[in-house]
């Protein structure tokens, strides 16, 4: 995976040239995770954003606090800006795009962090305390919301100092945050089928308790798991590089020999 975010100039690129079959089997391999995250992409923006560009809250997702006139312009700022950040580093991450268009890989990184990361994350700080699904949920977003600035933050200081290798490690941490959104949805319906037969037991009937703990699970999980999955893709590219520089090295030490 590449850099998501880089405002002064592109790395230089290395590796086997596209043409080689071997490039020609690079982009294959890219292509099978990349369309289909693009595609996941726009559907979720298509079925999430409508409702929002309307400025009617009668038709939000989500219940509108009556006490704060604030939570649903911040509402609607969130998915409006989050949705750029997630159609934009889609591309981002896409090794393809990067190097055959670094000039428009630039602009995206730009719109990725200006109009997408950094205010969709802090107008989620002014929504997330009010959450209507409860404490956990309060606390999980939040906590999203912070990291999520922090790593795009520390990424775009990275490109500002051409520290290529660690702004990519920090952009894939941020667009692992990016995408826990869509992810979000399948933890919460994975955990209201899970606790569904527990309504009477557990929650003694009460199916709102229910679809609280499931939506305070699914915050946490959505984000969490990301994370972890981001630093295992980090680590094993470490890994396979490390295996690279030793064979070459071991191949050098024979010649040598």
């Amino acid at each position: 995976m590449p850099t998501t975010v880089d405002t002064s100039s592109t790395p230089p690129v290395t590796g086997v040239p596209a043409g080689h079959p071997a490039g020609r089997r690079r982009v294959r391999r890219q292509l099978r995770w990349a369309v289909p995250l693009l595609l996941v992409a726009v559907a979720f923006v298509a079925y999430a954003l409508p409702p929002y560009l309307t400025l009617d809250p009668s038709r939000s997702r989500l219940p509108v606090p009556e006490d704060y006139p604030q939570y649903y312009p911040l509402l609607v700022a969130h998915i409006v800006f989050g949705s750029v950040a997630l159609l934009a580093g889609c591309f981002q991450v896409w090794p393809w795009f990067r190097r055959r268009y670094p000039a428009a890989h630039r602009w995206m990184g730009r719109a990725y962090f200006f109009g997408g990361v950094f205010p969709a994350g802090i107008a989620i700080l002014g929504v997330a305390p009010f959450s209507s699904t409860g404490f956990v949920s309060q606390v999980g977003n939040t906590m999203l919301a912070v990291l999520w600035l922090a790593t795009s933050v520390a990424g775009y200081r990275m490109a500002r100092q051409h520290r290529f290798v660690e702004h990519r490690r920090w952009m894939i941490r941020s667009f692992a945050l990016t995408t826990s959104i869509v992810l979000n949805r399948a933890w919460v319906m994975l955990f209201i089928v899970l606790l569904l037969p527990h309504v009477d037991t557990t929650y003694g009937g009460d199916q709102d308790a229910m679809i609280r703990a499931a939506a305070g699970a699914s915050v946490w999980m959505s984000w969490v798991v990301n994370l972890l999955v981001a630093e295992w893709w980090l680590e094993r590219g470490d890994a396979r590089r490390r295996a690279r520089r030793t064979g070459r090295a071991a191949g050098h030490r024979h010649d040598a020999a």
